[in-house]
């Protein structure tokens, strides 16, 4: 039996899922069943708006299921009706049992990380905020702890030093794709044995918890390095900040997307430097933020000189 025999059921939700499902139907795989999260109300219109997962499968004439809850037994006894051999979760909330033990080959998840290290909800974020120099993903099979199950396959990429999560989810979402498929076939064919993550000797296990707007304001008493890194972990989304006074005394909060190093002893952390026109620092403990990509509230994105030109009381603004 080959992977394009079996019939395949896929959860997911956002973009990061939607390539593995495209890599499965490009293809020729027979995914019988997509399942995704409810449509819920976005933007300032609160307009309910579809995963990327449901648009793209429903583009491509694919069986989409919505469960509010997925212990309840209308969902149970329709994803029973779909016979699937197999289930692939890409992205998706954590799966009761009796999901997840329902097809004959059982169920396998692609994380984003180099497992047992980063389980959680926030892999890639974490892995750049620590300060790594590489990372992955992980196939395995679910079990009952989340992120914990028996490991099938993993593929290393290697952390530039400038690279942030955005630039890190691009390459992991194409080569889960490909790691999943791979997976399929080898559940398929027999192909595989797996490797108990309890088995894998590490120093210290870090964890990836979900990231809260408190985990994303910068701390500018730490060192450069460090502020960078979370700056990097968090850009594009959701974005390092930190809380600046305009000249009228006005807080308000200022998101930091890219930012260089300038080590330098002695500094205020905290302390603000611009000549109003080029360039604007902001002092770590042990030196320079040159930062060249923000966001002040009440203004767009953009690049540190062209928000310079728009802001022309900007030397007199302080961190606080």
């Amino acid at each position: 039996m080959t992977g394009k025999d079996l019939r395949i059921i896929f959860m997911g939700t956002p973009d990061f899922a939607v390539a593995s499902l495209k890599a499965l139907v490009d293809g020729g795989y027979t995914i019988v069943g997509v399942i995704t999260a409810p449509d819920k109300p976005a933007g300032r219109g609160r307009q309910l708006q579809q995963s990327a997962v449901k648009q793209y499968a429903e583009e491509n004439g694919l069986r989409v299921l919505q469960p509010e809850k997925l212990k309840n037994p209308d969902f149970i006894n329709e994803l029973e009706a779909l016979k699937a051999d197999l289930q692939v979760v890409v992205a998706f909330r954590m799966l009761p049992e009796a999901v997840w033990r329902m097809p004959r080959l059982g169920t396998f998840n692609l994380h984003g990380s180099l497992l047992p290290q980063y389980r959680g909800a926030a892999p890639l974020n974490w892995a750049l905020i620590n300060g790594e120099t590489e990372t992955g993903v992980t196939t395995f099979l679910l079990s009952h702890e989340i992120d914990t199950g028996a490991i099938l396959f993993q593929e290393k990429i290697a952390i530039g030093e400038n690279d942030n999560v955005g630039d890190i989810h691009d390459r992991l979402m194409d080569i889960g794709a490909g790691l999943v498929v791979k997976t399929v076939d080898a559940l398929a064919e027999g192909n595989y044995s797996v490797v108990e993550q309890d088995e894998i000797a590490v120093k210290q296990l870090k964890p990836a918890p979900k990231i809260f707007k408190d985990d994303c304001k910068i701390d500018w008493n730490k060192p450069a390095v460090e502020v960078r890194n979370l700056i990097r972990g968090l850009s594009p989304y959701p974005a390092a900040w930190t809380a600046i006074l305009d000249a009228k005394g006005k807080e308000l909060g200022m998101k930091i997307y890219s930012a260089g190093i300038e080590l330098k002893e002695g500094l205020t952390p905290g302390t603000l430097d611009t000549d109003g026109k080029t360039y604007l620092k902001i002092a770590a403990s042990d030196g320079w933020l040159i930062i060249s990509d923000l966001h002040l509230a009440g203004k767009k994105r953009m690049a540190t000189a062209d928000f310079l030109r728009g802001v022309h009381d900007f030397e007199q603004y302080r961190i606080v």
